[in-house]
């Protein structure tokens, strides 16, 4: 949905006519507290702070105000679905959970609730599809893209070829954790490496036995699918192994600043993959300071700007802002519902010109969703951790997933769910 000059003016002569509006309400299903909290906090507050800077730099989206109401879940998924219920009525436009099991909840509740659920990177690979799943997005990348581009990445490392190579998965024993199985045993085959799994059961504060494991069955790679604690426990077992770091990449949520610092100079080389761009050499960051914390106005204290997992708190909501910029521009008016959001969400396109307009040049990659398709591109880019520095960069450029193997996995996960539950596919 391109931005014309005409849907501006008309939503700026609504704005005229409109003497008061009510806030466009993001509530934050955060998590402060837990052994989650050191990844939860940072996301919370980068996504608080980008619409506190939209209110206080912009006057809000479209003339009106924003809130992002934060409920704390804890990570916990009965609390997540209570914290929906609970904010559900207070004219919310969309949902972004941070919790794979808190979306798999909410999906039939948002549906029949006409609330579009945002889970960027997270939740229900196979969400993707827009013809089954109306009311949930994932893009610009799935679980399902993250693995096949850290594949990609050890097989350009290893001169193009895995055959014969040992490629271990470190996981979380929970839904999130199990969600590339399947889509890295396809890769095996395809690309002739030996595949094995490893489980670390909640919170993942004790892996001696996984790390064991991995030292007797000397794996040429290791993926890793963690969250909280689990992350630095797993970096910090790897380094008493003496496991090369280079060898060693985790899944955008594996890697955090907080993932790597405990570890010191032994988590050097650790990689991880990312759908964004990291550090705070963008001018949105310079915004945040001046008109967020330096008026007092952060959610935190202001020390998590650039971090990896802040810049994702950032740019999930930029997404969202955009999309329901988008919103207002399709229905002519700046005071948009949960249904008008859901279709300026199908309908959002993110250009390069319009990064660069957001202070976010080259911060993320260009897509634009559709009705099929709620997944975006399915790209990402690997960084790599400097613990001298204190800083990721990025090693590669925003390549493509294989979606040769993931578009049939999407279909056939789709397909099941709308079976089991009834869904007629839409977009015809």
């Amino acid at each position: 949905m391109k931005y014309t000059k005409l849907a501006a003016a008309s939503v700026t002569a609504l704005m005229v006519a409109t003497p008061v509006l009510a806030d466009l309400v993001f509530p934050s299903l955060s998590y402060r507290t837990g052994p989650y909290a050191a990844g939860g906090i940072p996301y919370a507050d980068g996504f608080a702070d980008y619409f506190t800077l939209l209110n206080e730099r912009d006057g809000g989206i479209g003339g009106v105000m924003t809130s992002a109401p934060e409920c704390e879940t804890a990570y916990n998924t009965e609390k997540g679905v209570e914290c929906y219920e609970a904010t559900k009525g207070q004219g919310a436009l969309a949902y972004n959970p941070l919790s794979t099991g808190i979306t798999y909840q909410l999906i039939p509740k948002v549906t029949a609730d006409d609330i579009p659920l945002y889970t960027p990177g997270y939740g229900r690979t196979s969400a993707a599809n827009g013809k089954v799943f109306s009311h949930v997005f994932n893009f610009p990348a799935n679980y399902w893209n993250a693995a096949s581009l850290a594949v990609n990445h050890l097989k350009e490392v290893s001169g193009g070829d895995l055959t014969g190579k040992k490629i271990a998965l470190v996981y979380h024993n929970s839904a999130y954790g199990k969600e590339p199985i399947r889509t890295l045993e396809e890769l095996s085959e395809k690309h002739g490496f030996e595949f094995t799994t490893i489980p670390v059961d909640h919170p993942g504060q004790e892996q001696k036995a996984q790390w064991l494991q991995i030292r007797r069955e000397r794996p040429d790679f290791v993926i890793m699918y963690g969250w909280g604690v689990m992350n630095q426990v797993a970096i910090q077992e790897a380094a008493n192994i003496r496991f090369p770091m280079e060898n060693f990449i985790g899944v955008w949520w594996s890697g955090g600043d907080h993932d790597v610092a405990p570890a010191g100079d032994a988590a050097t080389g650790y990689k991880a993959v990312t759908f964004h761009g990291v550090g705070s050499d963008y001018p949105v960051f310079d915004d945040i300071q001046k008109y967020v914390v330096d008026a007092g106005k952060a959610a935190g204290n202001g020390d998590n700007i650039g971090k990896a997992i802040y810049n994702r708190g950032v740019y999930a909501a930029m997404l969202l802002a955009e999309a329901a910029r988008t919103a207002q521009e399709i229905h002519g008016t700046p005071d948009i519902t949960s249904s008008m959001m859901r279709d300026g969400m199908e309908a959002l396109e993110i250009t390069e010109e319009r990064m660069a307009e957001l202070g976010m040049p080259g911060f993320g990659p260009t897509f634009t969703v559709t009705c099929e398709n709620h997944g975006g591109p399915g790209t990402g880019a690997i960084q790599q951790w400097d613990a001298a520095a204190g800083t990721w960069s990025l090693i590669s450029d925003y390549g493509p997933s294989d979606m040769e193997v993931i578009q049939p996995l999407i279909e056939e996960d789709s397909a099941a769910y709308a079976a089991e539950n009834n869904i007629e596919p839409r977009c015809n």
